[in-house]
């Protein structure tokens, strides 16, 4: 008897190293998927203001596809979920990666065509792929243990570093290969790259949603109105909502201080390997000081880069504005995301992550509708004007309802 207890005590350790072998890889696919879809993103944020500038039959339109991507990103927020939550994720990530494929396509189409309109349509189906991989993070957190769950967000995110060189290399080695139809190869590019992620998360084996996660648990009403949950969508939506606001104008404010397409996109570039870079080690300080204390710091961040962003429009202005934007952005949002972890059961996570997204880039699209129509009519120091007041507000909640009174009624 005390032999087969040894035996059983064996296999059980055996089975636990393998399925956390196996997380462990689930967690490193992702990553790589992070990585090839986080392109998707970086070219419409390139390209996106520029070809409307070309393409829109009313300038104060320019920005308009890339406001269309965010509400891409918020309406399929939902819906990606509930795919998820009766199919399991990798259905929703198929249908995501789908999506991506067709957007790449219709760009491409809308550029040779120039139809506005369809460029529109094109960055509508962007957003609705952004949606689905901006829910690896929490795919992760399912791969692994509790206690390692930030640290499998936080690397997932770190995917992203690639795409920020990966983007902004694939606009510049292809934005004049099919001339006269600027970007029309760049679209396919990205096309290509979105059927590479779907291959690669093929292979993601993460478990069937249970009869208990279908049926939901409690209503949302309930889980939203802790105060953990509200701190957490408040930080969220400022964190990204002010570094879209400011990303979505900042090409174009270069433009039109005279600086070239090429000083644009290496902004961009470092912005976005800024975003993600910090993942390497983001889910260690979650682990080691608490979320609330990352977030802070993200916020701080934020208001350090509309500052220097307000000392001058010489290149290196743009530059590190946008590099410490993109620093703010990820302690701010993994952070936040780190909180939501912290409101839900275990058969309640897709639909309270869902919602979370659905108002982080709910709210996100107002700012981004507003940032064009701003630069054009106010300038650049008004937009980062603008940007210190949500942060102001974001501060402001982080230290109330993040008081230990707060977290209590939030449990």
């Amino acid at each position: 008897m005390a032999g087969t207890g040894a035996g059983d005590i064996r296999d059980d350790a055996a089975s636990g190293a393998a399925t956390a072998r196996s997380g462990d890889i689930d967690v490193w696919r992702l990553t790589i998927a992070q990585a090839l879809a986080g392109a998707n993103a970086a070219v419409v944020y390139a390209t996106g203001s520029i070809v409307g500038n070309v393409l829109a039959p009313d300038k104060a339109l320019a920005t308009l596809p890339i406001s269309i991507f965010v509400v891409g990103m918020a309406a399929c927020t939902l819906p990606a979920g509930a795919i998820a939550r009766h199919h399991g994720r990798r259905a929703a990530f198929m249908a995501g990666t789908g999506a991506g494929v067709l957007a790449g396509l219709l760009a491409a189409l809308a550029s040779l065509l120039g139809s506005f309109w369809l460029f529109c349509a094109a960055t509508f189906l962007g957003g609705a792929y952004g949606a689905v991989v901006l829910s690896f993070r929490f795919a992760a957190a399912d791969c692994v243990p509790a206690e390692r769950r930030p640290r499998a967000m936080s690397l997932v995110m770190a995917g992203g570093v690639f795409a920020g060189v990966l983007g902004p290399q694939l606009v510049n080695h292809t934005m004049d290969l099919w001339p006269p139809h600027l970007f029309a190869a760049t679209y396919i590019g990205q096309a290509l790259v979105a059927a590479v992620s779907a291959l690669v998360l093929i292979g993601v084996r993460i478990p069937m949603p249970t009869r208990a996660e279908i049926a939901g648990g409690r209503p949302l009403g309930e889980i939203a109105r802790q105060p953990r949950f509200i701190t957490a969508v408040v930080c969220g939506v400022v964190s990204y909502m002010v570094m879209n606001f400011l990303m979505t104008a900042a090409p174009l404010a270069m433009h039109f201080c005279g600086l070239s397409q090429e000083a644009a996109n290496i902004g961009l570039q470092w912005h976005i390997i800024a975003m993600y870079a910090p993942g390497f080690f983001t889910g260690a300080l979650i682990s080691r000081f608490g979320a609330s204390p990352v977030v802070f710091v993200g916020l701080a961040l934020i208001a350090i880069s509309a500052g220097i962003g307000l000392a001058g429009i010489d290149v290196m202005h743009f530059w590190l504005s946008l590099i410490i934007l993109g620093v703010g952005w990820n302690f701010g949002f993994v952070g936040a995301s780190a909180l939501v972890l912290q409101c839900h059961r275990p058969e309640e996570r897709t639909r309270v992550q869902s919602l979370n997204d659905f108002l982080v880039f709910g709210t996100m699209a107002v700012g981004s509708f507003s940032s064009g129509s701003l630069l054009a009519s106010h300038g650049w120091n008004t937009v980062l004007l603008i940007s210190f007041a949500p942060v102001a507000l974001a501060t402001v909640a982080l230290l109330i309802l993040g008081t230990p009174r707060a977290a209590r009624e939030g449990q």
